[in-house]
């Protein structure tokens, strides 16, 4: 294997990150924490807890304004993700993952983006996560199949399963606005910190996040509640956290009842 070979198979591995030419100290965070300094922008836990937090005015992009002009359904926007080439990590996918559910949702669940079964079917969360998640969702009354829809930040599988880059979710963002305003849901349920980062300006890991609702502003000026849980792929690997996530669910479903009945 030659140097190219290697940084070709590093790349598709997902190491995007290059070192720099000076040091960088990765912990610099964790030590302002310890000391109790904080940064400005960065909500504070006591107030994440059980109270809405605005969204950041949105910048509306040029590309968001011509999808908005130009795409009036979801076949239209599949078409135009089809059509797209954007983005250097669909040429390893296998191929694009739209969404999967109704298309009248109650509720739709964003994840981060597709892994190695959703590229291989072409549907977003159909592996051993995504089992786990529709459980969760059955225990609160939503299915794919009747109320509710699922899809991702990006909707191609990245190398290696690695996050997206944040030009990446740049990107990506104006054609996810436009699927959920096409939707038009009650509610978002925002599954990981990735996506979670995507579509809120808040400087907070999932773990404090959890369990905080959030105003997502559409480019149209509508606005949605959103819930933020952890990932299903977490909660496999933390099986101790499900007891938070149920929280999280029992919460959506008291507002889906609560607008039932207006």
């Amino acid at each position: 294997m030659d140097s190219r070979d290697a940084l070709r198979w590093q790349w598709e591995m997902g190491a995007v990150d290059f070192i720099a030419a000076e040091p960088r100290d990765w912990t610099l965070r964790e030590k302002r924490e310890a000391r109790g300094e904080r940064r400005e922008d960065k909500v504070p836990d006591s107030e994440l807890e059980n109270k809405t937090i605005p969204q950041a005015a949105v910048s509306v992009s040029p590309l968001a304004s011509r999808l908005s002009l130009l795409i009036t359904d979801l076949p239209a926007l599949r078409a135009a993700l089809e059509n797209f080439d954007g983005l250097e990590i669909k040429k390893s996918a296998t191929q694009m993952v739209f969404g999967d559910g109704t298309a009248q949702p109650r509720v739709v669940v964003i994840g981060e983006a597709p892994g190695a079964d959703e590229d291989r079917i072409g549907r977003p969360f159909v592996g051993v996560a995504g089992k786990l998640l529709d459980k969760m969702l059955a225990a609160i009354g939503l299915s794919r199949e009747t109320n509710s829809y699922i899809t991702n930040v990006i909707n191609w599988r990245p190398p290696g399963n690695r996050q997206p880059t944040p030009q990446e979710i740049m990107v990506s963002l104006p054609y996810l606005q436009k699927h959920i305003e096409l939707l038009n849901p009650e509610f978002l349920l925002i599954v990981g910190g990735t996506s979670m980062k995507a579509l809120f300006n808040v400087d907070q890991g999932i773990t404090r996040a959890r369990g905080s609702w959030m105003d997502y502003v559409l480019p149209n000026g509508k606005t949605i509640p959103a819930l933020i849980t952890f990932h299903p792929a977490y909660l496999l690997r933390a099986p101790a956290q499900k007891a938070l996530a149920w929280r999280d669910l029992l919460a959506l479903k008291s507002r889906l009842g609560a607008t039932a009945n207006t």
